[in-house]
């Protein structure tokens, strides 16, 4: 058989097998289709619960740690649960099935309708939390899902998946409303986002530009790197244990965690001295070149320190770091390529700037997030809310988090306003096509009823009367 000929069988037994998964997400789907609100609610807490349940959100930690060798359990338990039960509060809220919304003065009926098969690309850093959650939002929205995990993370998803699986039959619901991989590779993934009806990606960018190249429509996220800016007139002490819960929850893998922090100079002592207080400790000059060294080797993220206990970077390091340490801190000034502290790390080490002019410092910023993280967050510890909206206007970003562990927060939290996700969209600046937190919405399509009302036909004077008497452009 030659290249060529192989080539083409392989190919058609992975269009096969994709296949296979997709006509059964239709067969179940079609039947969901059918549900009323209260049924598609059921099915939704149902399959919250296969993941919040204590024993099974501590067996799916576990094997996610050891599988994939990223963050740890503790916090693993802690983020499936959290992440799963805010989510489903937002669910809980909202209307997925039938009429969704009456707008009267314009005649408008609004009916949500599923989309049908969804493809849900997940990393291995948080491969029972991330599914779980697009499953969530899709079958809310009245979608199967097939999930496509990474490699590391197959097994834990097929775990989470038995999980869904027993609870979709205590509520009445076909099996195959959720399915995945089970042998993950690129070309399954690539297949199966070419025949599902939508596709999500969290994780890689290679996988969020095969997502948009597929043919079909996409929503993907872009890189963190979310810089976080300290003022003079901050609760230091509130600030430096923010950012060291942030930081070192889950070894990092959360990509919303703070990557640098971005210190006034009048506090800058200070605050270093909290950050120490609170867990973190800084390298001089010449163990910041050797950490540099190990992190990056060859010129790329070394996996060796991905989502690492600081121990353990620091042995990966040849490093020498007090017992106790929970973080890592670096000093930097400058950013881009040749300052690779300045980009997302994915791991216990801070990178700590100084600053004294507000505009100085969020000009770096936004070079820093051009560099790594475009559009996707950035914080800052303040008591001045004209602080705030300083940044949150100045800066590209789709998310500015005032006085938060970033980590917690830029995905949905109990105390703020955005919606609870593990998918964030970077808006345009990120090549993204979604500049907000993913949420059940993303998965409706939407049949407007429009019906005749009172004509709203405005005249020339309506339109142009101000710009002809603020130009004085004659009529």
């Amino acid at each position: 058989m030659s290249i060529a000929t192989r080539a083409a069988a392989d190919g058609r037994q992975v269009a096969d097998r994709v296949t296979a998964l997709v006509e059964r997400a239709r067969t179940a789907q079609r039947e969901f289709e059918t549900y009323d609100q209260r049924r598609v609610d059921d099915v939704v807490d149902a399959v919250a619960w296969a993941i919040v349940e204590p024993g099974r959100a501590q067996a799916l930690a576990e094997l996610a740690v050891a599988d994939t060798g990223l963050g740890n359990v503790s916090d693993k338990y802690a983020k499936n649960r959290r992440k799963t039960m805010g989510t489903l509060r937002d669910l809980q809220a909202g209307r997925s099935v039938g009429v969704i919304r009456e707008i009267p003065e314009l005649g408008l009926t609004e009916y949500a309708k599923p989309m049908g098969v969804v493809a849900a690309v997940c990393p291995s850093t948080n491969p029972a939390a991330t599914p779980a959650n697009k499953a969530l939002m899709a079958l809310k929205a009245g979608n199967a899902v097939i999930l496509s995990p990474s490699p590391k993370g197959a097994s834990t998803c097929q775990l989470l998946l038995s999980y869904i699986r027993e609870q979709l039959a205590v509520v009445g619901a076909p099996s195959d409303l959720v399915q995945a991989i089970d042998e993950p590779s690129k070309e399954l993934t690539y297949e199966l986002m070419r025949q599902a009806d939508f596709v999500v990606v969290t994780g890689s960018q290679k996988n969020v530009r095969a997502a948009y190249s597929s043919g079909t429509p996409a929503i993907g996220v872009g890189v963190g790197n979310a810089p976080v800016l300290i003022d003079a007139d901050a609760d230091l002490s509130d600030a430096a244990a923010k950012i060291a819960l942030s930081k070192t929850f889950d070894y990092a893998t959360s990509c919303s965690s703070e990557n640098s922090v971005h210190i006034h100079d009048a506090v800058y002592d200070d605050a270093v001295e909290e950050l120490r207080a609170a867990g973190g400790y800084l390298l001089d000059e010449h163990q910041r070149a050797r950490l540099q060294q190990a992190m990056w080797p060859d010129g790329s993220l070394s996996q060796g320190v991905t989502a690492q206990s600081p121990a353990t970077i620091a042995q990966h390091a040849g490093l020498d770091i007090p017992d106790g340490t929970t973080f890592i801190m670096v000093e930097e000034d400058a950013y881009g390529p040749e300052h690779p502290f300045s980009g997302e790390k994915l791991s216990v080490v801070l990178t700590v700037y100084r600053w004294s002019d507000l505009d100085d410092a969020l000009a770096r910023i936004q070079g820093i997030l051009d560099f790594q993280g475009a559009g996707h967050s950035c914080g800052i510890h303040t008591r001045s809310d004209d602080r705030a909206r300083q940044v949150a206007e100045r800066l590209r970003v789709a998310r500015v988090l005032v006085n938060q562990a970033h980590a917690f927060g830029n995905g949905g939290s109990f105390d703020n306003g955005l919606g609870f996700t593990l998918t964030m969209g970077a808006g345009t600046w990120a090549g993204n096509s979604i500049s907000e937190n993913l949420s059940y919405r993303h998965f409706l399509n939407t049949t407007r009823l429009a019906r005749v009302i009172e004509p709203r036909e405005p005249s020339e004077a309506d339109l142009f009367g101000h710009y002809r008497r603020r130009y004085g452009v004659d009529a």
